[in-house]
């Protein structure tokens, strides 16, 4: 699916068919436009000779992986929506074997570096999972040409795009169970668990796994974050077709490839937890509150809600990076009486800031300045710490030191403009 994305958003198929043919592995890479939902999209399979030597044993391929399904198709090697050749008697693979594979490939350094690290990534997974040390770790499906080629080509291919930097949307990693040669397993399969680590993810859809082990791996090596689509001017778009296809489920992935907006530098995404309590103290609460905010909240508030049969609970809302998210969550649970939380990603957007410092009859006051885009001032006020302290010390109310410390920044101000007009 990535192979056929990379194609359709400009990659040349020429450059992935050839660094196919580099690995020497007995296999060249087709090409072809499906249908996916009544989407166009790229297909690209990895032929092996075999195939390539018996034209229908092809067409059953092309044939056959309309309906891929795990849970009737055991012999396949994959675990997502490739559409190669059967592995039942394929050699199985050490990671050392594979690793010498590429090392011995005619391609670009970084682009071998890539490729190692997805395959180390996956054989650190399979050694965890399994308990064994990761030099005796044999790779029964992600050890199948089909799939060296598949790593070794996206990083030849996600090279060429030369972009800075990778974003992914939350994962849908599906449900059910998938059949392999370890057994029947749960969606998502144990490799896929632990080569995602926090990545965000969730399942919908009719059961099935749609993302697998190496496409977890994938996003690994392409260090991929996580949030809301970013502000961006598109210049390309490719869509990736899978195995399968799902009526009113485009089975499609699709690449973006575009240049940050300036002026949207300051746009990020935000997570937003969400539960509401109705059997827990005010001082518990408010100790919860401390807490999260010390773990990294950007804010924390809470306000009174109705629930059913009538009773009164607080909902607690925390606001914090995509990335935080996952521990401010667990720390949710675990400090809190609550069984159950929702959160989602959304996208925010700041003004840029700076500030500056005004003499008063008590001392300097740091003042916060909000910015447009343009340059021009949005909002200023008063540090709100810093004049409570000299509040404090001082013996005056907050609201005069406040007060005299915006008076301060107007008229310096009014004097940067007359001096500007000058």
């Amino acid at each position: 699916m990535l192979l056929g994305a990379l194609v359709d958003a400009g990659v040349p198929f020429d450059l992935l068919a050839g660094s196919a043919a580099a690995l020497n592995v007995g296999a060249h890479l087709t090409m072809r436009k499906v249908s996916r939902s009544s989407l166009t999209a790229l297909k690209v399979d990895v032929v092996s000779a075999e195939a390539a030597k018996n034209p229908k044993a092809e067409e059953k391929e092309h044939r056959h992986d309309h309906s891929h399904d795990h849970d009737s198709h055991e012999h396949h090697h994959d675990h997502g929506d490739h559409a190669h050749e059967q592995h039942d008697h394929a050699p199985h693979r050490s990671l050392s074997t594979i690793l010498g594979i590429i090392d011995a490939a005619p391609l670009a350094a970084s682009v071998k570096q890539r490729a190692t690290r997805a395959f180390q990534l996956l054989g650190e997974a399979e050694a965890a999972i399994h308990s064994i040390p990761i030099e005796k770790v044999h790779f029964h499906e992600v050890g199948a040409v089909d799939t060296i080629i598949d790593i070794v080509c996206a990083a030849v291919g996600c090279e060429a795009l030369m972009v800075d930097r990778w974003m992914a949307s939350p994962l849908n990693v599906g449900s059910g169970t998938v059949k392999c040669a370890h057994g029947t397993l749960p969606v998502p399969a144990p490799a896929t668990l632990s080569l995602l680590g926090d990545a965000p993810v969730y399942a919908a859809g009719i059961p099935m796994e749609r993302v697998t082990p190496t496409g977890a791996a994938l996003l690994r090596m392409l260090e991929v974050t996580y949030g809301t689509l970013p502000a961006m001017s598109v210049k390309a778009r490719g869509y990736g077709a899978g195995g399968r296809d799902t009526p009113g489920e485009p089975n499609v992935l699709r690449i973006l490839v575009g240049e940050a907006q300036e002026a949207a530098a300051n746009n990020a995404g935000i997570a937003i937890i969400e539960t509401v309590i109705d059997d827990a103290t005010p001082q518990l609460l408010a100790y919860v509150s401390e807490l999260l905010l010390e773990a990294g909240a950007w804010d924390v508030y809470r306000m009174p809600v109705q629930m059913k049969k009538g009773r009164i609970g607080i909902q607690m809302t925390v606001l914090s990076s995509p990335e935080t998210m996952p521990a401010l969550r667990d720390l949710l649970l675990r400090e809190t009486t609550t069984i159950g939380l929702r959160w989602r990603l959304e996208n925010k957007m700041a003004l840029d800031r700076e500030f500056l410092e005004v003499d008063t009859e008590w001392g300097k006051v740091r003042i916060k300045i909000a910015l447009w885009p343009s340059g021009e001032v949005a909002n200023a006020s008063a540090e709100y710490e810093v004049c409570r302290n000299i509040a404090r010390r001082h013996g005056v109310p907050l609201k005069r030191v406040m007060q005299e410390a915006m008076r301060a920044y107007a008229e310096t101000q009014r004097a940067a403009s007359e001096e500007k007009v000058r």
